[in-house]
């Protein structure tokens, strides 16, 4: 049995257990009324009795529909894969970061519409962001490459003709020593020396494969012997005029191509890839 202090000072009671947990339900009473319990000798609030305590706690909030308690959502396969494909990206030269964007943007609205069903929203972002920033880079990444790819190209191209160039060299010695060290006449020069090549290849050079001949000879050297000549004087030189053509540095400036250097061959077999401004400088008299 319980006695109580109401809201309006007054003694009431004594009261049994029930009908307190009935007032206590109606809201007559509350956490604070002073309450004496039988043979008690001091009162105190209703909350310090425990076996009011299932009644006065807070009843447990109810979860909305379609939510799951925390740390119980399911994390997105999909955001996870978003943010590896945007890792590899390094390695795929971003291939793999476009679809990784796509699935991440896809994760993270399946995620938000989940109403917390779906965990992963972090990855998902995170996802998102490295493969944007390797999508960024590509183009940058490719202005830096594309350069030293068009370099490259042109190295090899030199190398290519600078190669072939030393064949006709050799090829044209080899006429000379057949005929009385002279060498071959200007006008003729590509027909004349076939027979000392294994391939019509080395009349070619990458830049100007259309051609069935990709070189001019000095014409200064008509049928001279080589023995007269100095070995520096320029023997023949890459030029785009085509089969047996011969002349001397005029032919220079019909020669167009992309590279930034001219492969030449000198009589003492040597060859050399040199810039448009040293052609003025060369020797063309025997």
């Amino acid at each position: 049995m319980y006695k109580i202090i109401g809201v309006d000072g007054k003694e009431y009671g004594p009261v049994s257990t029930e009908q307190l947990r009935q007032w206590l339900r109606e809201g007559r009473v509350n956490t604070h009324t002073q309450v004496l319990s039988e043979g008690a000798a001091d009162w105190q609030p209703l909350s310090a009795l425990p076996e009011f305590a299932a009644e006065l706690s807070p009843p447990a909030a109810a979860p909305r529909p379609g939510t799951v308690p925390a740390g119980q959502a399911k994390t997105s396969g999909m955001a996870i894969t978003s943010l590896v494909l945007g890792i590899l990206g390094l390695l795929s030269c971003g291939l793999t970061a476009l679809v990784g964007l796509v699935l991440g943007i896809i994760a993270l609205v399946k995620i938000k519409k989940s109403e917390g069903q779906m965990g992963g929203e972090g990855l998902a972002i995170a996802g998102i962001v490295v493969s944007g920033l390797f999508l960024l880079m590509l183009p940058i990444g490719a202005a830096m490459l594309l350069p030293a790819l068009a370099k490259a190209r042109e190295r090899a191209q030199s190398i290519n003709c600078a190669n072939n160039a030393k064949q006709l060299a050799l090829a044209v010695k080899m006429y000379s020593a057949d005929n009385n060290e002279r060498l071959p006449a200007a006008a003729s020069w590509c027909d004349a020396i076939q027979t000392y090549l294994g391939s019509p290849r080395p009349y070619q050079c990458a830049a100007d494969s259309e051609l069935r001949c990709a070189f001019a000879f000095n014409r200064k050297l008509d049928g001279v012997k080589e023995g007269d000549i100095d070995p520096q004087t320029v023997l023949f030189f890459e030029s785009a005029t085509g089969w047996n053509a011969a002349g001397g540095p005029e032919l220079f400036k019909a020669h167009k191509h992309s590279r930034s250097r001219i492969v030449v061959g000198f009589v003492d077999g040597s060859v050399q890839q040199l810039p448009p401004q040293k052609l003025e400088g060369l020797r063309w008299e025997p």
